[in-house]
Formats: C-alpha cells, sequence, structure tokens
C-alpha cells in the first residue's frame, strides 16, 4: 500500500469523487456523519482521518459497490500508521517529509533543479561535501542520518515497477564544485550511468541556451500518483524555499507549471547531447584531480 500521506490523499481523492458524481454538497455528506462541512473538506484534502464507522457511512450514502469498498477500507487502515519519522528518517524537516511520501508512490517524477544536483541524483561523496559545512564534532549524527535519509530515498530507482524520472538540470548544477575535482567527476560519471536507464531521461540546459534565464530560476517538482480507483491521479507542483515549501494541486496552476516544464525541456539539449557535455565536464574535473 502507498504511504500514510498518500492513503489520506487517495481516499480523500475517491471520496470527492463519489460525492460530485452523486452531486452532493459537502455540508450534506457532512450531515450523514453528524459533522460540519469543512470536516468533509479536510477529509477530501487528505488533511483529517476517517474512523471505520464514519467512512461506512458514507460509502453507504455514496452507493460505493463493494468492491472499491475494500481498496477504500484499506487506505483509511493504513492513513492511520504512525512512526514513520523516527530514527534517522528524523533528518527530513517535517515541511519535507509529505513530500518523500508523494514521491515513493509516485509514477512520474519531473524535476527542474540549479546549482546543486537533485538529492535523487547525488553520490554519497556528493552528500557529506554539501553536509561539510556542518561542525562534525557537533552534528557528525546529523550528516550520517542524512546520508543514511539519502540513499533511502534513491532506493526508489530499484523498486519493482519504478517511476518515469525527468531531469531538467541547468548547467551550473554540472560545473558547481561540491567536495572538489575528485567529488564532482564521480558524480558526473553517476549521472552519465544513470541517464542510459530506460525511465530516466536527464537534459541539461547550458548557459548559453537562448532563452528563459529568468524561469529556469524557478526550481520545481511536477509529481504524479496513481490513484487505486477511478478517480483521476493526484498531481501536485512542489515548490521549495530555504525553510519551507509550497504543495500545489489547483488543477489550473499545475498546468501551468507543466507548460514551463514543457518550455525549458525544449530550450535544453535532448538526451544523448546532454549526456556528451555531462562527460566533457566530468573529463575537465579528472584532469583537475
Amino acid at each position: 500500500m502507498p504511504t500514510q500521506t498518500v492513503c489520506r490523499l487517495l481516499l480523500g481523492n475517491e471520496l470527492r469523487r463519489a460525492r460530485e458524481k452523486l452531486g452532493r454538497t459537502p455540508a450534506e455528506a457532512a450531515d450523514v456523519i453528524g459533522n460540519k462541512a469543512t470536516k468533509i473538506s479536510r477529509i477530501e484534502l487528505g488533511q483529517s482521518g476517517l474512523g471505520k464507522g464514519d467512512l461506512t457511512l458514507l460509502l453507504d450514502y455514496y452507493d460505493i459497490d463493494p468492491d472499491r469498498r475494500e481498496v477504500l477500507f484499506e487506505l483509511a487502515r493504513n492513513s492511520r500508521e504512525r512512526g514513520r519519522w523516527s530514527g534517522y528518517r528524523e533528518v527530513f524537516p517535517e515541511w519535507f517529509r509529505m513530500f518523500v511520501d508523494l514521491e515513493q508512490d509516485a509514477e512520474q517524477i519531473r524535476s527542474t533543479n540549479v546549482e546543486v544536483m537533485p538529492g535523487l541524483l547525488q553520490t554519497e561523496a556528493y552528500v557529506r561535501a554539501l553536509q561539510s559545512e556542518l561542525d562534525r564534532d557537533e552534528h557528525t549524527r546529523d550528516i550520517e542520518h542524512g546520508v543514511r535519509a539519502r540513499k533511502e530515498r534513491q532506493r526508489i530507482f530499484t523498486k519493482d515497477d519504478p517511476p518515469e524520472f525527468g531531469f531538467i538540470l541547468s548547467e551550473s548544477c554540472l560545473r558547481r564544485v561540491v567536495g572538489g575535482p575528485a567529488v564532482m567527476r564521480d558524480q558526473l560519471v553517476h549521472l552519465q550511468k544513470l541517464s542510459r536507464k530506460r525511465n530516466i531521461q536527464i537534459q541539461v540546459l547550458p548557459f548559453d541556451a537562448p532563452t528563459y534565464v529568468g524561469r529556469v530560476a524557478y526550481r520545481f517538482t511536477l509529481l504524479q500518483i496513481p490513484s487505486p480507483g477511478t478517480a483521476s491521479p493526484l498531481e501536485f507542483a512542489y515548490v521549495e524555499s530555504y525553510d519551507d515549501a509550497r504543495y500545489i494541486d489547483d488543477k489550473q496552476a499545475v498546468r501551468n507549471y507543466v507548460g514551463l516544464w514543457n518550455r525549458l525541456q525544449a530550450a535544453a539539449l535532448g538526451p544523448v547531447e546532454s549526456r556528451r557535455l555531462i562527460g566533457e565536464v566530468a573529463e575537465q574535473f579528472a584532469q583537475a584531480v
């Protein structure tokens, strides 16, 4: 089953679709469970849990068939799991944890990046180098937990039926030195290897790209999560700042980000040309070792 966060979102998505199909308002659905319309809105947005009794009442009200009921009950059960963010996983800030859950259950992930390699593509040495600004005597545990947490995220590449990935990297990601020439050489060689996987497409937006100078500064990730029922997939645009993030699910706003992705992709080098440039920059770092 999906993660706790995604279970809540998928359950809410299914319930919203069932309600809208019958032409019922949130207030009418709330009357069925003896609550307020805001409770239904929170449930449908994945912001609130739902007990078995209330879920049964809603499924009866929406006339959900038996096969779908079992799926929805299972989603509700899994949405109440606890303890996922203990141990080394505590390194993830709270505002990033939803992204990690969405990432693990996505069927498609498209990401734009500047200056720093995206976390999923980073080698262990690159991760450690990024952490080097910390006081190692005081934060060694955090560094090690950070490495373990990053490696756990990267297991997404080797799981059964992995997502389709698309990465658009500014050339600055290739040339911004993190950890020295040897670390960068190995990082770029790793990037080349990943780019040859059938489900991973990596494109570089070179410094001399004729347009989109301002737009490439926007770092964002598009995620699509399949629904187990008849509802449409969940779609998010994730936009991260220094100490916070936005999860955008408004359909028009997501379409705007998809349009921006398409324009950046058109301006970037193709996958083969990108791999060639990555190799050239790797060789330059190799000469500097």
